[in-house]
């Protein structure tokens, strides 16, 4: 029995090998720094060559090394392993090989997605006059010298695999560190759109001197009523994913965004409007939707999300039965989401107080909903109010006005007609 031991240039690792004399195979033991293990039995190799024995031979070198040692003896069943679902981890190829000789199997390797990171390790007559630096240009990672000298191969195989597997876990951590970034990007932007969002929505609700919890109330509306449709058969087409649902939450609170070029005098007047000042309300769509485009020509593209804010800002005031505003039109002619956003803002303008009205109780309110089925609202999203109207309550209890902010709006209205020349 003969033992060979053969320290690398650090001195801290080392490999070791115990021949038995009684046949060629070889038990032998990797050892190293810890976090630098690699798992060499696991590895798969390929052994190429059109020589009867150098193949046998090196196979029964690694066959109690490694999970599985293959043998080709010519480039098409090469190639044919080498692409199957379990490509080898590491390949010995014979420059010299019948049908496609190594160097142009090297290149087809090279050249696959699926077998370019496999370390290709060329097998050469020690005597041989070849091009090396040829074969290193094509991919090969080395050379081996025949006849094979046991711990030349072994030493050669582990030093690649164990390369092979630090650059898989660089890359891993490379990737992992590159999804973090973008995630944590997509995190930020989400935070700073719906941030934007808001600030915009509670730009425009000051002007009616509301509270933000008005803003809060309408999406959650929207969004259950949009959940509770999603598996209507007229609405699957339009609300057929958690996205679109999404979209119409986080764009909701955008829908009177116009208000802020309506003058106060109008847009608070206690009392009835007249013709005049009425167009002169109705322009908030107009000037909402105008917003919103302003915005996409500064971003110089269409967002997708935005279709929705501009859907509803535009036409939620539409009526079913065609008598609505800015357009007039009726019935499917209304963007979905516009005819979702007026069932929530009208039952919240219904419950909710005002300075310059009171609130209805929210039996009241459904009755009033109810009412105008077919002509104010869509008939099948009434029928989902209707099943949903308790949620609608709890939603309206949960984000209820307080009475300081309410106080507050009072006393900063009267100060503005105080003003008022």
């Amino acid at each position: 029995m003969n033992n060979v031991t053969c320290p690398h240039e650090d001195g801290k690792n080392h490999w070791s090998f115990t021949k038995y004399c009684s046949s060629t195979h070889l038990h032998l033991t990797f050892r190293g720094k810890k976090n630098n293990m690699v798992d060499i039995h696991k590895a798969r190799i390929l052994v190429i060559d059109n020589d009867p024995i150098n193949p046998a031979l090196i196979s029964d070198l690694l066959q109690g090394l490694c999970k599985l040692v293959k043998v080709a003896n010519d480039g098409k069943n090469a190639l044919k392993i080498a692409y199957s679902d379990s490509p080898p981890d590491i390949i010995l190829l014979n420059i010299k090989i019948q049908k496609i000789d190594g160097f142009e199997i090297c290149k087809q390797l090279k050249a696959n997605p699926s077998t370019q990171d496999i370390p290709v390790l060329f097998l050469t007559e020690k005597d041989a006059i070849i091009d090396e630096a040829y074969g290193l240009q094509i991919g090969a990672v080395d050379y081996i010298a025949k006849p094979i000298s046991p711990p030349i191969l072994l030493a050669r195989v582990k030093t690649h695999l164990e390369m092979k597997a630090m650059k898989a876990s660089l890359q891993t951590q490379s990737n992992t560190c590159l999804e973090n970034q973008k995630s944590k990007h997509d995190v930020e932007m989400k935070v700073t759109k719906n941030a934007t969002i808001h600030a915009m929505a509670y730009l425009s609700e000051t002007r009616n001197y509301v509270t933000g919890n008005h803003i809060r109330r309408t999406e959650q509306y929207v969004k259950i009523l949009a959940e509770k449709l999603r598996f209507h058969p007229r609405f699957t087409h339009y609300l057929d994913n958690d996205t679109v649902i999404e979209w119409l939450f986080k764009t909701a609170p955008l829908h009177d965004i116009g208000n802020v070029g309506i003058p106060e005098r109008i847009l608070l007047k206690p009392g009835r409007l007249t013709p005049e000042e009425f167009e002169i309300i109705k322009s908030h769509t107009y000037l909402g939707r105008n917003v919103i485009l302003q915005a996409e020509h500064e971003l110089g593209k269409e967002v997708p999300f935005l279709k929705y804010a501009k859907e509803i800002t535009y036409s939620h005031h539409e009526r079913w039965d065609g008598t609505g505003y800015p357009e007039g039109i009726a019935g499917d002619d209304i963007p979905v989401s516009a005819r979702i956003m007026a069932i929530a803002d009208v039952y919240d303008a219904l419950i909710s107080r005002r300075v310059y009205k009171l609130p209805v109780p929210h039996e009241q309110a459904v009755k009033i909903i109810v009412d105008g089925t077919g002509t104010q609202f869509d008939p099948d999203m009434v029928d989902a109010f209707y099943e949903l109207h308790e949620e609608f309550q709890r939603i309206a209890h949960e984000y209820a006005d307080d009475d300081k902010d309410f106080k507050k709006s009072i006393d900063y209205l009267e100060q503005a007609i105080a003003e008022e020349p």
